[in-house]
Parts: structure tokens; C-alpha cells; sequence
């Protein structure tokens, strides 16, 4: 580094994009600060991933162990399993303390600077940070944005964080409402319903397109629907737009046709989750200064290398990652996109694949998919000349899977006819969020359904759901 700066590398948000770039750029051997405004880590171990997976491991092994039926089977008997909701939510909320610390300790042992206030460019290669203690400015070789985001909250519905409120206040568990209205039939509904079935709440989703689970592949959804919905206390309104909801006891929703936007049904409910997806964390940024807009939905136009755009072209020294980016709200996607940069900030060439970044909801059983669906796959097939196959393989039919008594579940993949290239997977099962990992390495290498054939597998492991696939799918 020069002494004409302050960092070589300060990067705005510690969220798990941020500090995985900060742990990055110090392996590479960059002096870097990070500019926090709020809590180390981000909506993933705040407000998203950790605390959610929490509640879901309690949630989840309440729900088994209230399944009688399946613990019959297994020759298990217990009575009356009882639970307590507060310690349940001081789990999540001793891990979240937990992982934060771990965090921050992470980034002081290897010598980051952590600077809390609000940061914002102030300039081509300069930063302020509104402090307590007033202004601070610094300079720096390089800037990486990492804002996050925060839920979007469509017009017309009221939020007042107890009876109606987003996953942010969901998560602290402060109370089992008896009805619970979910909005939204995306991963964060799905996962909150799972959460509230389990613990004795009913639930109403409500979702404004016109099939449920409209982000997932298709086949997927319709056993997700099946095993998560059906069989639960679930009821579900589909195509229905909440028009209005107002917080209170009870809680009131206007349900309209999405269509015609003609009002249907009042609910009247004791709680309303609003599930309805995430936006970006891009005002008072500062971009102005360096002439950079957002785009119409705020997020932050970047190139593949992640470089921040201004009408078109890249903003030296400025760079984007994360939610803000709009590309795949996830936080291993952040992660990865700020290793990139940093590689690319040390001169070694770099993009995100974002195609091989698996995602996954952690339902009972999960849902993972990594890679294109049938449908995305289809047209890419016919724009470039090829054809597309797809195959089906039953947990039903898995050793493992029938010996743990847990055997709902399919996996599906994806791949082109004639090079046998894998294309996508979609898992809904057992540990599907960890069977997906396989897929989305093969499908980074650019691997053949026919290589993945030879591939040898545990038995009897729930992998050997893959494995029986990969060698249907052979191409001969």
C-alpha cells in the first residue's frame, strides 16, 4: 500500500458478505477496514439464516416427536411431549450472540479495523462515517458496498412488529399466535409455517400468484404442497392479493382477486407474518458523489466482476456485493461475490458463477435446488441447439431413507441429451440441503451425468438418491 491511503480495502456492511471479503483480503495481504452501523453479521445471523435454522431445529424435533404414528413404526412410544417457547427463542437468540462474537473476534485477530457508524462514499476512493462522535473520513484504495437489505413491505399493509410484523420480529418468538395469516409462499413463509404448525398454531398462506411456491421448480412444488401444506393445519388462498391489513386483535386482511383487484373475503386472524421477499439497503450510500444510480427496484448495477456501474461502465476502485446486488439474496452468494472481488482487486481475473450456488429452505423435509430448472433449461436448449432431458429418483426407494421411516421425497435432475452436461438439480427430502452440495460441484466443473455415473457412493446413505439418478440419466 502507498501512504496516499488510509486501507488498501474498506469495505461498508459486515454483514457474511462483507466479513467473508474482509477475512479474504487479509489472507491476500490487504490492510482493510470494515464500517458497521448495526450488529456484526447481518441479516443472515440476526435476522435470516441462523436464527430461523434455530428455530427450526427445535420446532423440528417438537414436530417428530409429536408424529406418534411414525414413532410407532420405529417401536418408539412417548406421552405428553411438552415444550417452552421462551427457551426455545433464547436458543436462537444465544446463537445469534454467539456467532456475532465469533465474528467480531475473527476480524480483531487478524488485524481488521472495525469502525461503527453509518458509512458512505464521500468520492472516488474516500468514505465517511457518521460516528457518535461526529464525522470521521477516510481514504482508501478500494471500496467494497455491502448494505444488505431489509423485507419489503408491499402498500396498504400495517406494520406494528406484534400482531402484524415481517420475519425480522417473527424470529424472536415472543408469542405462538393461535391463527397466524401468512403472506407469502416463498422459502420464508414455507420455513415460518413449518415453525408455527409444529408448535400447535394454524395457518392461513395467502399467496398473489396463481400457483403456491411459485420460485420453485414445479414438480417440487407440488410434493412440497402435498407433504408441508396438506397434511398440516394449513389452509391456503391462492391468486389473492392482501389489499389491506391492519394490525390489532384480531388482526384484519382484505383479500382481493389479484387480478381484478376486486375485494373477496375479510379475514378476521390473530397474527399476520408478511413474507413477501427482501429489497435492497442502497439509500444514503452516497453513490450521488460518484455518480451512480440505483436501478428502478434500488439495487446496485454491477458488472461480473462485481465492479459498481455508472451508465454502463465500471466506477474505479468501487465495488458492490450482496443483497444490494440483486442477484441471488442469499448469504453464501455474498460471500462468494466478495472473494471475488478481492481477487480481482489483486489482479487475478474472476467471476461469480452464480449458476452452481445452491439454495435451499430448511422445511421438514427440506427443498435445495442449484442450477437451471426444466423449464430455464428448455429454453436455453432451444436457443442454442440442444436438447434437454430430465430424471426422477424416490427417497422411497433409498435404503437410508426407509430405514429412518422418513421416505417422502424425490430428487430431480436435469442435463443436456447430447453431452450429458448437468444442467440443475431440485431435492425435496431428508437432508436435501445437504445432498445438494454434490450437485452444485458438478455442475461448477461442468460435469456429465455420465462421469457423475461412475461415482462412488456410501451405502446406505441418503446420496445414493444422486447416485441412482446420475446413472438413469446416462447417456449412452
Amino acid at each position: 500500500m502507498t501512504q496516499e491511503f488510509d486501507y488498501d480495502l474498506i469495505i461498508i456492511g459486515a454483514g457474511v458478505g462483507g466479513h467473508g471479503a474482509a477475512l479474504h483480503a487479509t489472507s491476500c495481504g490487504l490492510k482493510t477496514a470494515i464500517v458497521e452501523a448495526a450488529e456484526m453479521g447481518g441479516t443472515c445471523v440476526n435476522r435470516g439464516c441462523i436464527p430461523s435454522k434455530a428455530l427450526l431445529a427445535a420446532s423440528g424435533k417438537v414436530r417428530d416427536l409429536q408424529n406418534t404414528h411414525h414413532l410407532k413404526t420405529l417401536g418408539i412410544q412417548l406421552d405428553n411431549v411438552a415444550y417452552d417457547r421462551q427457551v426455545i427463542s433464547a436458543h436462537a437468540s444465544n446463537i445469534v450472540t454467539k456467532i456475532r462474537g465469533d465474528m467480531t473476534n475473527s476480524l480483531k485477530r487478524l488485524g481488521v479495523d472495525i469502525i461503527t457508524g453509518w458509512g458512505q462514499v464521500a468520492g472516488n476512493q474516500k468514505v465517511t462515517v457518521k460516528t457518535e462522535k461526529g464525522e470521521e473520513n477516510f481514504t482508501a484504495k478500494d471500496i467494497i458496498l455491502a448494505p444488505g437489505s431489509v423485507p419489503f413491505v408491499p402498500p396498504g399493509i400495517e406494520i406494528d412488529g406484534k400482531t402484524v410484523f415481517t420475519s425480522d420480529d417473527a424470529l424472536k418468538l415472543d408469542w405462538l399466535p393461535p391463527w397466524v395469516a401468512i403472506i407469502g409462499s416463498g422459502y420464508i413463509g414455507l420455513e415460518f409455517s413449518d415453525i408455527y404448525t409444529a408448535l400447535g398454531c394454524e395457518i392461513t398462506m395467502i399467496e398473489a400468484l396463481d400457483r403456491l411456491m411459485p420460485t420453485f421448480d414445479p414438480d417440487i412444488a407440488k410434493i412440497a404442497q402435498r407433504v408441508l401444506i396438506q397434511s398440516r393445519d394449513i389452509e391456503t388462498k391462492v391468486g389473492k392479493l392482501a389489499m389491506k391489513v391492519v394490525p390489532g386483535s384480531p388482526v384484519i386482511i382484505e383479500l382481493a382477486d389479484a387480478k381484478t383487484k376486486e375485494i373477496e373475503e375479510v379475514l378476521e386472524v390473530d397474527a399476520c407474518l408478511v413474507a413477501t421477499g427482501r429489497i435492497p439497503y442502497t439509500k444514503d450510500l452516497g453513490l450521488d458523489s460518484v455518480g451512480v444510480e440505483t436501478d428502478r427496484r434500488g439495487f446496485i448495477p454491477v458488472n461480473s466482476k462485481m465492479a459498481v456501474l455508472s451508465s454502463g461502465e465500471p466506477v474505479p476502485n468501487l465495488w458492490s456485493i450482496g443483497d444490494a446486488t440483486g442477484k441471488m439474496m442469499l448469504a453464501h452468494t455474498a460471500s462468494a461475490q466478495g472473494i471475488t472481488v478481492v481477487e480481482n482487486i489483486c489482479g487475478r481475473y474472476r467471476e461469480v458463477d452464480y449458476l452452481s450456488i445452491p439454495a435451499a429452505a430448511f422445511t421438514h423435509p427440506e427443498i435445495s435446488y442449484v442450477g437451471m430448472t426444466e423449464l430455464a433449461a428448455k429454453d436455453l436448449g432451444q436457443e442454442q441447439g440442444f436438447e434437454v432431458a430430465s430424471v426422477r429418483t424416490y427417497f422411497k426407494g433409498n435404503s437410508k431413507a426407509i430405514a429412518e421411516g422418513e421416505t417422502d421425497g424425490v430428487a430431480k435432475v436435469i442435463y443436456r441429451k447430447d453431452t450429458g452436461e448437468l444442467l440443475g438439480v431440485h431435492i425435496i427430502g431428508l437432508h436435501a440441503s445437504d445432498l445438494i452440495q454434490e450437485a452444485a460441484n458438478a455442475i461448477a466443473k461442468k460435469q456429465s451425468v455420465n462421469e457423475l455415473s461412475f461415482n462412488v457412493h456410501t451405502h446406505p446413505t441418503l446420496s445414493e438418491v444422486l447416485d441412482e439418478a446420475f446413472k438413469r440419466a446416462t447417456v449412452h
